[in-house]
């Protein structure tokens, strides 16, 4: 197989989106039609803060039942208004999830869960979570999603109610890069030791290709390994390494070979859980009005976005 095409990755320290973000998948949100697109929404009252214009959604979320109320409910979207925050489960991984140097989570997924928080009238939490105990943070209510390039798994959709996927991606091998031209072909794997993060895409591709591998915590940890030179190589996603490795980054002694499959990232939450529909809306008005494309290209993944 070919060497992937490296992506081209512009970063930004832009902390606050500066795009009005429609579709939050209440009543007020426009709903996705047939054929992928959002109508118009209906236009709404609006009362001047501080801030600026304050939506009606927004005064709606203020006047929300309170948690009690709304775990009673089964709603989860009532749940999250109910206590005013959408707690989002991540890792460190970039250009999705990772700090600025003010120690704000930026990213694209970050930017858009801030945007989708925005859009619901509550702000927004990010929380580091083991990614191998992903569903039990989630059944467990210490995180309302995992919003973390994470890839739509048949565990992960079995698993949780999930958003439609917004992008593509792929397993792919990292390695130092004098030893690239050993790592073209799938075929010549299984002499080589692969650092993996543990519950991850990357560990299924190393367990079903029946390669020699050690579970990390995180990607980032798995890219640590090799830099060491503890495992000859990694197993991370496409637009991780990307971002990470090459000349110009902090890893600029690795480079990445080959791909091991094709698949999509999408958005978790608790199995049956409302807030899914929501996101799907806000994902079809934003793709639709041009503001997903806009966080997309600040982080360089415009290319891998999937049509909503």
């Amino acid at each position: 197989m070919k060497k992937l095409t490296r992506m081209t990755l512009a970063f930004t320290t832009t902390l606050m989106l500066t795009l009005p973000l429609a579709g939050c998948g209440s009543s007020d949100a426009p709903a996705a039609s047939s054929d992928g697109s959002a109508s118009p929404a209906a236009p709404t009252d609006s009362v001047q803060t501080e801030q600026g214009t304050t939506s009606e959604s927004t005064q709606a979320a203020e006047s929300a039942p309170d948690d009690a109320g709304a775990e009673t409910s089964g709603s989860d979207l009532d749940y999250v208004k109910g206590k005013g925050t959408l707690v989002v489960g991540i890792t460190d991984f970039e250009p999705m999830d990772y700090k600025d140097e003010n120690g704000e989570w930026i990213g694209f997924d970050a930017d858009m869960a801030k945007a989708f928080a925005e859009c619901l009238g509550v702000s927004v939490d990010f929380v580091v979570i083991d990614w191998d105990n992903k569903i039990l943070e989630l059944d467990g209510k210490t995180i309302d999603c995992v919003w973390n390039g994470m890839t739509l798994t048949p565990e992960v959709t079995g698993s949780m109610e999930c958003s439609a996927a917004y992008c593509n991606n792929a397993q792919v091998i990292v390695v130092p890069s004098a030893q690239a031209d050993d790592f073209q072909e799938k075929s010549d794997l299984s002499q080589y030791n692969f650092a993996v993060e543990a519950g991850s895409a990357g560990e299924q591709q190393a367990i079903s290709l029946e390669l020699p591998h050690t579970p990390v915590k995180a990607q980032s940890d798995a890219l640590m390994e090799v830099a060491a030179g503890t495992s000859d190589a990694a197993i991370i996603d496409s637009l991780m390494a990307a971002a990470m490795v090459g000349e110009g980054t902090g890893y600029a002694d690795l480079t990445y070979t080959i791909g091991l499959n094709d698949e999509e990232y999408g958005v978790g939450f608790r199995k049956g859980s409302d807030l899914a529909a929501s996101l799907n809306d806000f994902f079809a008005a934003s793709y639709q009005d041009g503001s997903m494309l806009e966080i997309a290209e600040r982080y360089g993944v415009q290319a891998a976005l999937v049509e909503q």
